[in-house]
């Protein structure tokens, strides 16, 4: 068994991000300092003041060979570490090590936010010239351990430990780091059903996880269990999904103990009604449904939505699990918690934030998703590189091919990064209170708006989005946002997974101009626009003028 140990200097996040993909991988994390002063009974600067570095370095070394023969386990380790060559050796011997790196000005920004802390190697003179000095005497020691490095500067906590927890299926990692990084993610697998999460959604309404993978379906009502669901599950599905994968989910859930029962609806964005809903309450009245019993949305994003929508409003709330079928459902519907049904005058405009108790995304359902659905999907999945994640769009592109041939194991690196990415933002800011939730409606207020003036025919979802994105990138270029060769960029990312780029001809653009005053990111009669001020870096923007709206609006519908 062997150990994931994260070198770097401080601030760089590696107890914080270290803790946090330690669990995604449900290993033990050891915090090799928390185990220095537990041996030695006092705070580590104390230990510098009395001893000196010399006597803490011996202690650091025992406490490093202690650890390292142990069971398997993610270790943040101290930022001095990898200067003795016996620790190099240990940790190469015993593991794996990746480096967190940050540059000297981040990390004194960092240390000036941690107020109260005491660091003995950085205290004394001018903290930065430190802190350059430090790293200067390090390098040689940092890069000779390091496996794999992660630049932090950039990142939070959350993307920290979701690039940690990607190393693994990174193509262009060490043959010895990805073999390493899977014995890791095997070790921490749940014994009872051989699945690890893929990614964690934590909000006010609790901690859940999310599965990507293939053959999971099987293992629904095992992981139900985990998540401390019981009583009967109704399954909610279209006519047609529930053909398809009916069979696997029912069995699971009876197999691990469950009463199942089925709810059919009409296939289609129509069956996102009250109409619906109702003749829903009606079935799970008769079936004498209760608050500890579970709904499980299955499809795509009408019956996550739908079936979320129902769990969320019947007897003021039930358990809810989300499994996709979908790749739009899998990367963005069915992660985050919001659910509704459309009204006449709009999409989505009765809700709730209903977050699911569990997600679990089976990339063998897309093998019979029809071509026109599995297109549409990439346009969310190109939008999270687009807006937060430039590494996953270089990715992406060169992936492409075997991402259009379905092949499961792109496909699983891919949903697993995407949906990350949307479960990051989500645990950031659930109800869109601080900005960030709302980045991820790019492309989204011309694209809802085209689907309600199309009465939600015509177009798929992301359709109406990669169209939305268009019109987006066309304000970005005449807000002196993006260049013409980042406008090129998504356009050529958008068409080489097929989806369109200009509206339907003869589009109405008064009546889609005027639905998009409908849109619920409008905030003091103005339209809040997510534009890309470069590519992967997303911002909201309220002072759009109008005629640049239109401009764009013509390019793009005209």
């Amino acid at each position: 068994m062997r150990h994931l140990f994260l070198i770097g200097f401080s601030y760089t996040g590696k107890s914080s991000a270290g803790r946090l993909a330690a669990e995604r991988l449900g290993m033990p994390f050891i915090d090799l300092d928390e185990r220095i002063e537990r041996r030695a009974e006092r705070p580590i600067p104390e230990i510098f003041e009395a001893e000196g570095e010399p006597a803490f370095r011996a202690l650091e070394r025992e406490a490093l060979a202690e650890v390292s023969a142990e069971g398997g386990a993610v270790v943040a380790t101290g930022g001095g570490v990898p200067v003795d060559a016996e620790n190099r050796r240990l940790m190469r011997e015993s593991g794996v090590v990746v480096l967190l790196e940050a540059r000297a000005e981040t990390i004194r920004a960092r240390q000036e936010a941690a107020e109260g802390e005491s660091r003995p190697m950085l205290s004394g003179g001018d903290p930065l010239q430190r802190i350059v000095e430090l790293k200067a005497e390090r390098r040689e020691a940092y890069a000779e351990s390091a496996d794999w490095t992660i630049h932090t500067d950039e990142m939070d906590v959350e993307g920290i430990a979701t690039k940690i927890g990607n190393l693994g299926v990174l193509p262009e990692v060490s043959e010895r780091l990805r073999r390493v990084l899977a014995d890791l993610r095997d070790a921490g697998r749940p014994t009872n059903t051989g699945a690890a999460p893929s990614y964690t959604v934590t909000t006010k309404a609790g901690t859940h996880h999310g599965y990507v993978g293939s053959g999971l379906l099987e293992k629904l009502g095992p992981l139900m269990r985990e998540a401390g669901l019981e009583g009967t599950a109704f399954v909610i599905a279209d006519g047609a999904v529930f053909d398809l994968f009916g069979e696997p989910v029912m069995a699971s859930l009876k197999d691990a103990g469950f009463e199942a029962y089925e709810g059919v609806a009409d296939p289609g964005e129509a069956s996102k009604s009250l109409d619906m809903a109702g003749d829903i309450y009606s079935w799970l009245a008769g079936r004498r449904a209760e608050r500890r019993d579970c709904i499980v949305a299955l499809g795509g994003g009408v019956a996550g939505d739908l079936g979320g929508f129902i769990a969320a409003t019947y007897l003021r709330g039930m358990p809810v699990v989300q499994v996709p079928t979908t790749l739009l459902a899998m990367v963005d519907a069915s992660i985050g918690g919001k659910v509704a049904v459309n009204l006449p005058a709009g999409k989505n405009l009765v809700g709730a934030f209903h977050q699911p108790r569990l997600v679990l995304a089976d990339v063998d359902t897309l093998r019979t998703l029809p071509q026109r659905e599995m297109t549409a999907g990439w346009a969310e999945v190109v939008k999270h590189g687009l807006i937060l994640d430039r590494d996953l769009l270089d990715d992406i592109e060169r992936d492409r091919d075997r991402l259009l041939e379905r092949d499961p194991g792109a496909l699983a690196d891919i949903i697993t990064r995407s949906a990350a990415i949307k479960a990051r933002v989500v645990t950031e800011d659930e109800r869109e209170t601080s900005g960030m939730r709302n980045l991820l409606n790019y492309g989204h207020t011309t694209g809802h708006a085209l689907e309600a003036v199309l009465d939600y025919e015509g177009l798929l979802h992301g359709e109406a989005v990669a169209i939305g994105m268009g019109v987006a990138a066309e304000i970005a270029v005449r807000m002196k946002m993006l260049t013409g060769a980042d406008l090129e960029r998504q356009a050529e990312a958008l068409r080489s997974f097929g989806l369109p780029l200009k509206g339907p001809a003869g589009i109405d653009q008064a009546a889609v101009r005027s639905a998009m005053d409908l849109d619920k990111k409008m905030a003091g009669k103005r339209i809040n626009w997510v534009l890309l001020d470069g590519i992967g870096n997303a911002v909201s923007r309220n002072d759009v003028p109008e005629d640049v709206v239109r401009e764009s609006m013509a390019v793009v519908l005209g």
